[in-house]
């Protein structure tokens, strides 16, 4: 069992390293990416919590690497996968995982993006800038999530 999460955790990576640029919704020094958003809702559902931020950790790592990515991706994914897999581990719904999701990265990834932005990137932007995009973003990638993992099938907990 082990190996098979490490495999779909490296090809979920893999995904969201490479795909997720497609869509972006730019909010000034910000991009927001909802296909990482649903691949934190997908790794909360299929391999829980620890699997879901290390997966959006590694996916921010990789695509500021890349220099696909801002340092405001980290607060943002990882809260959010953060919160997507203590909601669906503790609620057992596929749903409660979507909103941890939102709430994660539309509102304490949003809040905790701020300082990142004043400090490392020295925007003069408000502390509830973010907010707006950052939820539309996750309320997106969530629906995307969900929407992939109940047409797999069978996710339930083991």
């Amino acid at each position: 069992m082990r190996t098979k999460k490490i495999v779909l955790s490296g090809l979920l990576i893999s995904i969201g390293t490479l795909a997720s640029h497609i869509v972006v919704i730019p909010a000034g020094v910000a991009k927001c990416y909802p296909l990482q958003h649903a691949i934190n809702v997908i790794s909360a559902i299929l391999l829980g919590p620890c699997y879901a931020v290390a997966n959006a950790f590694l996916i921010s790592l990789l695509r500021n690497m890349l220099g696909v990515g801002s340092i405001l991706a980290f607060p943002g994914s990882i809260f959010g996968a953060m919160f997507a897999g203590i909601a669906y581990t503790y609620l057992g719904k596929s749903y409660a995982a979507s909103i941890g999701e939102v709430i994660g990265t539309g509102i304490i990834g949003s809040l905790a993006a701020f300082p990142l932005s004043k400090f490392l990137l020295g925007s003069e932007i408000g502390v509830f800038f973010f907010i707006p995009p950052f939820i539309i973003s996750s309320i997106g990638g969530s629906v995307i999530g969900l929407f992939i993992v109940k047409s797999l099938g069978n996710h339930k907990k083991e």
